[in-house]
């Protein structure tokens, strides 16, 4: 894509955004779903908009997506476990740090965005930064810059998703994806994410058991000498961890945006009311293609498992790998491979980056236990995981060109902020 233009009138904008007060934006939040161009046919909060839909600006575009899911540095990893000593815990998946956390620094998510332009990816989990922050304020023009080079776009129209039940909730038809609005979302990769725990447990000493079938993973005694080898981790425990910390990750980074939309004096709100098989594509329905990812059904599961999107967003199943075990080979290399968080050679933010890297724990016998129990779990449930999503899409941040005639008719004073109100004079 071309390069992000930013007039003078957007660079002022921009400096008087770096000194909008946090404080402010977090008291202020609320979630302003009427936007121009909006209707509402009945009830007491019945309005027709008397404008069209307009779309935000690209550069609001560009700081939204920034503030998502952009890069901001160098991650500062895990820093001690007395346990490894003097090794340095191996958790982290990247190297680099983004506006958000990520459990034990896994950062298995990566950002999909769409509005009126067309349907998007900005993958940045592991890209090194491009811009270092020395200096107060930070430089937000060249940082928003950085990150819509970044964009790599899917497709030339927005994401197709019906308006009713059951692609989204009923209180959403109305007006989720609308026209004009920005509508962007994390998506976990929860086969990462588990075999980023296991190998958590298994650097802590810990196998395994398959608590769903009462029964231990074939093969794991070869691993009796681990120091907490007789007291297991049930599977469905580390799986609903998994989900847990990745749904985490993926409200942290919409709320971070919906702080912002305060800042901006834009509309919109965070949810999750989208169907996530309709959203992903791996419906079956001709009427929601989605992203349009693989995903594969089995008798065993309620609903389709999306497995991933080729050449975008890949796990670690098959089709995107011959086989589990190559899929874990994957996560050891984006983890120990170049520009991997325990490579030497990579970058970083401490004083002996080198010998800090170097020290990381490495994955000498971890790798032969993560793979078996990895492998034992998609053979017995036929995915990875095997009681929860390959593909975990949840929240939602919808961003859009605030209606201030429905809010001045239908509420009383300060429904909206002073940015709100002077918006259109900043970034129009």
């Amino acid at each position: 894509m071309s390069r992000l233009e930013i007039s003078d009138k957007h660079r002022k904008a921009l400096a008087e955004l770096g000194q909008y007060p946090l404080l402010d934006a977090i008291v202020g939040r609320r979630s302003r779903r009427f936007p121009v161009g909006g209707s509402i046919p009945d009830g007491p909060l019945a309005y027709e908009s008397t404008e069209e839909p307009r779309a935000i600006t690209e550069v609001e575009r560009a700081l939204i997506i920034s503030v998502l899911a952009g890069v901001t540095g160098w991650n500062y990893g895990i820093t001690r476990h007395r346990g490894y000593a003097p090794n340095v815990p191996n958790y982290p998946g990247s190297a680099g740090g983004r506006t958000f956390p990520s459990a034990a620094a896994f950062h298995t998510s990566q950002l999909f965005f769409t509005d009126d332009s067309g349907t998007y990816f900005f993958g940045s989990r592991d890209a090194a930064p491009q811009i270092e922050r020395q200096d107060e304020p930070a430089d937000l023009a060249s940082w928003i810059t950085s990150t819509a080079d970044g964009y790599r776009q899917l497709s030339d129209t927005r994401l197709v998703l019906p308006r009713e039940e059951p692609y989204m909730e009923g209180h959403n038809t109305w007006i989720a994806n609308w026209p004009g609005s920005l509508l962007a979302f994390p998506v976990a990769d929860l086969s990462e994410h588990l075999v980023a725990n296991l190998n958590f447990f298994a650097a802590n000493g810990y196998v395994i058991y398959d608590d769903v079938h009462n029964t231990a993973v074939p093969g794991i005694e070869k691993f009796s000498g681990l120091r907490n080898f007789d007291d297991p981790i049930p599977l469905s425990f580390v799986e609903q961890y998994t989900l847990a910390e990745a749904s985490a990750e993926l409200a942290t980074a919409t709320n971070t945006g919906v702080l912002l939309l305060q800042a901006l004096g834009l509309g919109g709100w965070t949810f999750d009311g989208l169907d996530r098989l309709s959203v992903l594509g791996a419906s079956g329905d001709p009427r929601g293609p989605g992203l349009g990812f693989s995903y594969d059904t089995d008798d065993r599961w309620p609903f389709p498992n999306a497995t991933g999107l080729e050449g975008v967003f890949e796990t670690l199943v098959p089709p995107f790998v011959d086989s589990v075990a190559a899929g874990v080979d994957r996560y050891y290399e984006r983890k120990f491979g170049p520009g991997g968080p325990g490579n030497p050679a990579t970058p970083g933010p401490w004083s002996d980056t080198p010998k800090v890297r170097a020290d990381y724990l490495p994955a000498d016998g971890l790798q032969e236990l993560v793979t078996l129990q990895a492998e034992y779990i998609y053979s017995r449930f036929g995915k990875l995981p095997g009681t929860v999503p390959t593909v975990h899409v949840l929240m939602y941040l919808q961003a859009q060109n605030l209606d201030r005639g429905f809010y001045d008719q239908k509420f009383g004073p300060a429904a909206y902020l002073p940015t709100h109100a002077r918006h259109d004079d900043v970034w129009s």
